[in-house]
């Protein structure tokens, strides 16, 4: 044999030793860890701390929380999308809105919307429309 074939052989081998590790070993040790954790508890408090904290984040974050929270895709998240559509800030309103529209929600929002009639509802719902 010649040289460059002992040194594929030896790629090879040491390529399948690799492959065979990755496979084997961290599968072994995350049924180790997962056996070790206790089960997970739902904790549906959370909503109420995030509303209270929520008017005192900057404009960005709440936006950003918005949208964070939508992918939940619950009731608690629904309730928090719902209490954000009264926010201050038009684009907090006009993500949640989104929000809701994108995940079905739009009874809630035309509801919020005919509730509050005016200029601002006016931007929102023709914004919406641009959206969907």
């Amino acid at each position: 044999m010649s040289g460059t074939a002992v040194a594929v052989i030896v790629v090879c081998v040491l390529a399948a030793l690799g492959a065979a590790y990755a496979l084997l070993a961290p599968r072994r040790k995350a049924e180790r860890v997962r056996a070790d954790r206790p089960p997970l508890a739902a904790q549906t408090g959370w909503t109420s701390a995030a509303g209270a904290e929520f008017a005192g984040l900057s404009e960005a974050a709440r936006c950003d929380m918005i949208f964070a929270v939508a992918a939940l895709d619950d009731d608690a998240s629904r309730r928090l999308l719902e209490h954000a559509l009264a926010d201050p800030a038009e684009p907090v309103a006009l993500a949640a809105a989104h929000a809701l529209a994108t995940h079905g929600r739009t009874d809630a929002v035309d509801a919020f919307l005919a509730a509050n009639p005016g200029a601002r509802a006016d931007r929102i719902a023709a914004t919406l429309a641009l959206l969907h």
